[in-house]
């Protein structure tokens, strides 16, 4: 018998968050949501993951910050923002009657800072989670972060676990040996969920002149051209942990989406591909939903997992 219209149980459950559906938008692509509120209906997305929040407002790298490549976008943006402050003030009580749950990104300089963010945070209702972003390559030249290595990222994770009052998601980095003994590491240390992956440290450079095309000279590497890469350490690391996945890099469709899931994520972020598409995420939810129509499958989350690997 045909799948009704509407019949698809798309939710996704994190354990400690349940969401309307897999897909969520995901930092640094979606501003503070607000910005898009023109393109979409938040309130049709699974969560959305607001850019990051320092302390202080932060002005980030100089210009050039962006650069094009095949199937891909490098940004050296260096994590501009208005810092936590202004958030609680002026964004979060806009976003408040959101029935979409709003997940901040947590940054910081060193351990203290991301402490005094989530401990400023804590103050202030209206948050779901917090996605600790310990692993974005473009701040520093040489992409330096704690998620290069498993002590710093369990330090870290170990801390503010002890300390905040909200689940914590941690975000990783592709730019290690081995992503699953950095995502184990988080483990340890009591995180809710990892997330991953972010950026691919990468350059861009101009033959005539024979300098970098950015101004921070090295940036992070996004779009189609890492999906690859992400589906295959989403898959390690799902098969070595069980907190919850969340998979994200170069997904641009509702197949690609669903790749992630069979490969275990409990969810993903859509990224790079909202520059291109404002409503991108809208409409992966309605690709993954037609899809789970036309192979008769009732639940999103029946996929998941689900590689068959010979």
């Amino acid at each position: 018998m045909a799948m009704t219209r509407n019949s698809v149980d798309l939710t996704a459950d994190l354990g400690f968050l349940k969401l309307r559906n897999p897909v969520l938008a995901a930092s640094g692509t979606f501003g503070y949501g607000l910005e898009f509120e023109s393109y979409l209906d938040l309130e049709k997305l699974g969560g959305f993951v607001v850019k990051g929040l320092y302390l202080k407002p932060r002005e980030g790298n100089p210009p050039p910050r962006l650069v094009e490549t095949a199937s891909g976008l490098i940004n050296a943006i260096g994590l501009q923002g208005i810092g936590v402050e202004a958030f609680s003030e002026k964004v979060l009580p806009k976003l408040r009657h959101l029935k979409t749950p709003v997940i901040v990104n947590v940054c910081g300089d060193d351990d203290d800072e991301y402490a005094a963010v989530v401990e400023y945070l804590d103050r202030h209702e209206g948050i779901a989670a917090y996605e600790l972003n310990i692993s974005c390559p473009n701040v520093k030249k040489e992409g330096l972060c704690p998620a290069l290595s498993p002590q710093a990222t369990f330090d870290l994770v170990k801390r503010l676990k002890a300390s905040s009052r909200r689940p914590l998601i941690t975000k990783l980095s592709p730019n290690v040996t081995s992503i699953v003994e950095i995502a184990k590491a988080a483990e340890a240390a009591g995180t809710d969920a990892v997330a991953l992956v972010n950026t691919f440290l990468a350059m861009a450079l101009d033959l005539e002149t024979r300098q970098p095309k950015l101004g921070n000279v090295f940036g992070g590497l996004s779009g189609p051209a890492i999906k690859p890469i992400a589906l295959r350490m989403v898959c390690q690391v799902a098969s070595r942990v069980r907190v919850p996945v969340i998979g994200m890099g170069g997904i641009t469709t509702g197949l690609d989406a669903l790749e992630f899931l069979v490969a275990g994520a409990a969810a993903v972020e859509v990224g790079t591909a909202n520059f291109v598409d404002p409503d991108a995420a809208v409409r992966i939810v309605g690709e993954v939903e037609r899809w789970c129509e036309a192979h008769g499958v009732a639940a999103v989350r029946e996929v998941v997992g689900t590689l068959k690997v010979p």
